[in-house]
């Protein structure tokens, strides 16, 4: 087995946990979003980018993209359907502060 690649995470989420509204803490099913599930989101969903220019800028091959992102949306879909708090932290990534994109 190949040695798992860190993850290029160029951005932080303005906040890193998401509730519902009126719902103490403590009553809630706490689904966690990893840095790097949060930045494929963030770079297909937001900022518009095919998966080849996401994964190029994160670092990754598209395929692993394209898992990351299902991930990812998996336990945003789970967090909105079944009412749970969304904790964004954690993974396996390395900060990188140049918001460009590498050609």
């Amino acid at each position: 087995m190949r040695p798992r690649k860190s993850r290029l995470v160029r951005s932080s989420p303005s906040a890193r946990f998401y509730k519902p509204r009126g719902v103490p803490l403590c009553e809630l099913q706490i689904v966690a979003l990893k840095d790097e599930e949060w930045e494929a989101i963030r770079l297909a969903d937001y900022e518009h980018l095919d998966q080849e220019a996401a994964a190029q800028q994160m670092g990754i091959s598209r395929p692993t993209f394209s898992r990351v992102l299902a991930s990812a949306r998996a336990a945003v879909a789970k967090a909105l359907a079944e009412g749970a708090a969304l904790q964004i932290g954690g993974g396996d990534f390395h900060r990188c502060c140049n918001p460009t994109i590498k050609s």
